[in-house]
This record gives structure tokens, C-alpha cells and sequence, in this order.
């Protein structure tokens, strides 16, 4: 089995990417951004253009992270419905997080075209129903959103339509999202991180922050003195700020790509070449490469990460595919997803000159895009946009830096259980 780096088969199958040198010593910027995921990248490259002095610090390289791993999957809203934000937020917050949730697909897909970005985009997704229950929900949602949002770019689909759009039997019906769709998450880094600094942006890699505080951000190498310090870290962003420990869970995920499909095989599965998700706790998604390969990922972890991850995703694979059991699988790797308790992203500030955003949950390539334009502009004095998101009620996992694991790791496999119910 291939295994070029810790992106898997994104790793080998992406452009070539630029090298950005090492931070050389002491600094000084308007702004500066720890971390080099899409949140990063994407605040860089709107400060930038507007004329701000920007320096990005990457512990690793671009993309090294989620940014660089995940599924590539554009979804629309969030992982709650718009329901359950009415409910928990009222009808105008939940409206604002709709519309903005919007605006960041329309980000990520102008980003592409504006700047011909080279990352296989594609529209469409399927939200597969993974029981009849689930299939009730779908359709709720689905007529929630034509009535109230006015959005009818999503219609439901019965059994033998989704068998049409997937090749395969086991769900009993499902959402068309047309606003959703599916690209090549580390092409995309890489893509966003060129324009940045063709716009301006300083990125430095290799140069991981150990100390945040005030207006300094300390590496090894030196110190970045700035105006604003923008945390874009995700699931490590606990590292330079402890105090959000508590609001943040690690997820480890694992995915696979299978050798070519060839041309029989790859016309035969997922036809309309759609991105698919379904509707369980722990999740299955999908979708067909540039090249004809299928990528699926399954099952998770909350301690550790098997030696063996195709052999834990192959089941998974098979059941929703078994034409594919004898299919090679080429590349296996996984990933760290930050989680918050709410499953909305968690954006706020510490201090005067601080802020963070993270904890997208899955919704990463359309919403990560967005937080990093809404970080921006925070940065510069226009925070309106931003505190949209910054007042969504946060809250903590249970327990200390002792228990917390252990107690998370209860919650989500009682998660688990619900799925196989």
C-alpha cells in the first residue's frame, strides 16, 4: 500500500507545492495568523488584499493538517438544521448563521474561479439517509428550507432515485443538495495559500508558535510582533491557547482510496459523480476522485489510531458497495477533526487583540473558508460579521484535562450505539 505522506492520496496526487521558508527571526506585521489550513489561508489572503502586513506562521507545511486530509466535501448550513437553530437561537440568529453558511460556498467557489484555482470542483451532494427515521428528518429539513429559506437548490429523493445517483441499494432515500459539491482539499491549500502570497502574505513554515500572548506570538526562531493575532488552528488550538482546552474534542478519521475503478467500474458507481454523506452519527462519506477512484471514508477513533486503517474502513466500504470487494485499496490515512459540543464552530476573542475560530465539525471546506474572511475583518475593526458566530452559546466537555477524554469518548460511542439501532 502507497503511503506518500499523512494526506494519503491527496499528498501524491496534488500539484507540486510551493516552499515557504522557515521564519527568520524576529518580526513585525499588522496581523499575525497561526496556522496554515483553510481558515488560515483565507484570512491571509483577504487581509492581504486589502493592504494589511500579514505574516502566517505553519507549524508543519500548508495544508499539513485537516485542510490537507478531509473528505473535500462542500455542504451546506451546518451540522445542526435550521430548525434546531431556530429553536435553540430564534428565528434572526439562526437566519444570519443561514445566510452566512451561504456566502461561504459562494466564497470558496469564487476563490476557485476567480483565481483559476486547479482543485477538481464539482457539484453536488447527497445526503443519504441511513434509515427510515433519518428519512423523515431529511425530508422535514428539506421542506423547512424550500418554505422558510427559499432555498430550492435541495429535493428529496426516494429509494430508486439515490440507487440511480449511487449504485447501491441500502438507503431508502435522501437529500439533493445542487448548492453542495466536492473538490481536492489539498490543491485547494496549496491554491489558497499561492494567491496569498502573490497578494502580499508572508508564510512562514516549519515555524511553530509555542507562546501566544498580547501582541506577540513566540516561535523558536523568534518573535512576531503584531496589532492582531488571529488563531487558526483548529483542533490544536488548545496548544498557544489553554484556556479553550476545555471547548475542543479530538476525532481521529479515517479514510481510503482505492486503486482505479477503470472505466466500467467508475461509470457504474456514483453515475452523477456526486459527493455523498450519510445521515449517521459516525459518518460515511464519499465520492469518486479526478482520476476514477473511490474515496470513503468511515469509522473513527477517540484515543488512538490503528495501525491497519484500511482494514477498519474496507467493511465500511463493502457494505455500502459490494461490488468493490475485491477492489484494491491504494492509500489509507487519517486525520485529526476538532469537535465542539455544540457541533457549531466556535469563534471568539481573548483579550483586546485575539481572536480565534474553530470547531467546524465536518462543514470545514465551505465554513473554515468563511471564518477566515470573518476573522479578517474582525482584524480590521469590523467585527459585526464575525460576533454572528461569536454569540452562539459555547459550550465545555465535561471534565478536566484528566477526565475530559475519557468522558468524551463515553458520549460518542454512546453515539455509535444510536447508529446501529
Amino acid at each position: 500500500m502507497n503511503t506518500p505522506g499523512p494526506q494519503g492520496y491527496y499528498a501524491a496526487s496534488a500539484k507540486p507545492a510551493s516552499t515557504c521558508p522557515a521564519m527568520p527571526g524576529n518580526e513585525r506585521a499588522d496581523v499575525c495568523i497561526v496556522g496554515g489550513g483553510y481558515t488560515g489561508l483565507s484570512a491571509a489572503l483577504h487581509l492581504a488584499q486589502s493592504g494589511a502586513r500579514v505574516i502566517l506562521l505553519e507549524a508543519e507545511r500548508i495544508g499539513f493538517g485537516a485542510s490537507g486530509r478531509n473528505g473535500g466535501q462542500i455542504h451546506s448550513g451546518h451540522r445542526k438544521s435550521q430548525a434546531e437553530l431556530e429553536a435553540w437561537l430564534g428565528k434572526e440568529h439562526a437566519r444570519d448563521l443561514w445566510e452566512l453558511a451561504q456566502e461561504g460556498k459562494a466564497t470558496v467557489r469564487g476563490l476557485i474561479e476567480r483565481h483559476e484555482l486547479e482543485c477538481n470542483l464539482k457539484a453536488g451532494l447527497v445526503n443519504a439517509a441511513h434509515n427510515e427515521e433519518a428519512l423523515t428528518v431529511l425530508a422535514d429539513e428539506t421542506a423547512h428550507l424550500n418554505a422558510s429559506y427559499g432555498y430550492n437548490d435541495v429535493r428529496m429523493m426516494d429509494a430508486a432515485e439515490i440507487a440511480s445517483h449511487l449504485s447501491t441499494s441500502i438507503y431508502p432515500g435522501g437529500q439533493f443538495d445542487a448548492g453542495g459539491g466536492h473538490l481536492h482539499p489539498l490543491n485547494y491549500a496549496r491554491g489558497l495559500a499561492s494567491v496569498a502570497e502573490k497578494a502580499g502574505a508572508q508564510i512562514f513554515e516549519h515555524s511553530r508558535a509555542l507562546h501566544v500572548e498580547g501582541g506577540k506570538v513566540t516561535c523558536a526562531q523568534g518573535t512576531v510582533t503584531a496589532d492582531h493575532i488571529l488563531l487558526a488552528c483548529d483542533a490544536f488550538t488548545a496548544s498557544v491557547a489553554p484556556q479553550l482546552a476545555p471547548y475542543i474534542a479530538h476525532v481521529e478519521s479515517f479514510m481510503v482510496a482505492t486503486a482505479p475503478l477503470g472505466e466500467f467500474l467508475s461509470r457504474r458507481l456514483i453515475p452523477s459523480d456526486v459527493a455523498v454523506a450519510d445521515t449517521r452519527h459516525v459518518l460515511d462519506y464519499y465520492r469518486k476522485s479526478a482520476d476514477g477512484r473511490l474515496l470513503f471514508a468511515g469509522r473513527e477513533s477517540y484515543f488512538s489510531v490503528p495501525k491497519d486503517v484500511a482494514s477498519i474502513v474496507r467493511p465500511r466500504m463493502v457494505k455500502v458497495f459490494p461490488m468493490l470487494r475485491d477492489q484494491p485499496i491504494e492509500y489509507a490515512w487519517s486525520g485529526t477533526v476538532g469537535i465542539t459540543r455544540t457541533r457549531m464552530p466556535h469563534f471568539g476573542r481573548i483579550g483586546e487583540r485575539v481572536f480565534f475560530a474553530h470547531g467546524y465539525s465536518g462543514h470545514g471546506v465551505a465554513l473554515a473558508t468563511l471564518g477566515g474572511k470573518l476573522l479578517a475583518e474582525a482584524a480590521q475593526g469590523k467585527s459585526e460579521r464575525f460576533d454572528v458566530f461569536a454569540k452562539v452559546p459555547a459550550k465545555k466537555f465535561p471534565g478536566g484535562p484528566l477526565l475530559r477524554k475519557p468522558l468524551v469518548t463515553a458520549a460518542l460511542l454512546w453515539y455509535k450505539l444510536q447508529d446501529a439501532m
